[in-house]
């Protein structure tokens, strides 16, 4: 049985000239790079359409947050009560505890002002007085030449540094939208957040719907074990820096424990930017030697922070939520 001829021989495609100098390995890479260019353009576009958006996905991800420390809460106020109930009472139990902590932040700034005013005042006459001496040797007219020049450059800019403020009031209104929808995403999430998770992976086709429910609740878990690790940490940074500046006399402690608290969350910089601002009210009310151990004191709780809570903590909050339901998580794979 004979095969059928084929096709000619010039009708097959050829390289040129051009084309056969080049090697293999360039033109197997040239191909991929234009689909790499392709993949990154089809990014590109995405993230664009999603940066209009920016706000929402902000406040879901906040909301998310909050749902993660509300739920334990509201799980266990449920055992008692009904639910709608349950939640509406860690949600506005939260509130108070954050307004409360805010309100006594206040009531102790407004109960040293008139301390505080007189300890800074000597505290800096009393910074300029070392500058003046050996081996800064600053003329006794600097400060007020400085001060001066201070003055003139907000007279010049006074309309520049109004637009700006009213800039910030806008920016303050939005922060406010984003924290209001936050909220309100929370409280769904927290109430009834499985069956709107049923009906996201109902939408999925059936082959994958398992695989990505499980894949998405061990991301859950892992995500809600590391909130309450940060949680963790940030109190313990925000204990530990308050008994420090209570002890060294240093004003506003519980103002400053607090601003650790919430700079704990920002990872790397928060902590020792909010330690450094302590280490400046320090040096204007107690002196430069009192300044010199809360800068210490920085360095200390750093390395406590970076090598002993979060290695700690996080392997037990993110670890015992991983492998909480690793069994089920292979069972259902297989």
């Amino acid at each position: 049985m004979s095969t059928p001829p084929g096709p000619p021989a010039s009708a097959l495609p050829r390289l040129n000239d051009a084309e056969s100098r080049v090697p293999g390995v360039l033109r197997t890479a040239a191909a991929y790079a234009w689909r790499l260019i392709a993949v990154g353009i089809v990014v590109r576009v995405a993230f664009s359409v999603l940066g209009q958006f920016h706000r929402i996905a902000v406040a879901v991800f906040l909301g998310l947050v909050i749902t993660a420390v509300l739920r334990p809460v509201a799980g266990l106020l449920a055992r008692f009560v009904p639910r709608p109930l349950a939640v509406a009472a860690a949600l506005i139990g939260g509130i108070v505890l954050v307004l409360g902590a805010l309100a006594l932040v206040g009531e102790t700034v407004a109960d040293q002002r008139t301390g505080l005013e007189k300890e800074f005042v000597a505290g800096i006459d009393r910074i300029e007085r070392r500058l003046e001496e050996p081996p800064f040797r600053l003329p006794a007219d600097a400060f007020d030449d400085l001060q001066s020049r201070i003055g003139k450059l907000l007279s010049d800019h006074r309309s520049t540094i109004i637009s700006t403020a009213v800039s910030g009031a806008s920016r303050l209104v939005e922060v406010l939208t984003v924290l209001a929808l936050a909220l309100f995403c929370a409280v769904f999430f927290t109430h009834s957040g499985e069956k709107q998770w049923q009906w996201l992976c109902d939408q999925l086709p059936d082959r994958a719907r398992q695989r990505f429910a499980v894949g998405a609740g061990a991301a859950w878990r892992t995500f809600t074990g590391y909130t309450h690790g940060i949680l963790l940490v940030a109190a313990t940074n925000a204990v530990l820096v308050g008994i420090a500046l209570y002890a060294l006399g240093v004003p506003l402690a519980v103002p400053l424990a607090l601003l650790e608290f919430l700079a704990a969350f920002i990872p790397l910089i928060g902590s020792p930017i909010a330690l450094a601002v302590a280490a400046v009210v320090a040096l204007a009310s107690k002196g430069p030697l009192i300044a010199l151990v809360v800068v210490a004191l920085i360095v200390v709780i750093g390395q406590i922070e970076g090598h002993l809570l979060h290695p700690i903590v996080m392997s037990w909050a993110a670890g015992s939520y991983t492998h909480l339901r690793a069994h089920e998580t292979s069972a259902h794979l297989v």
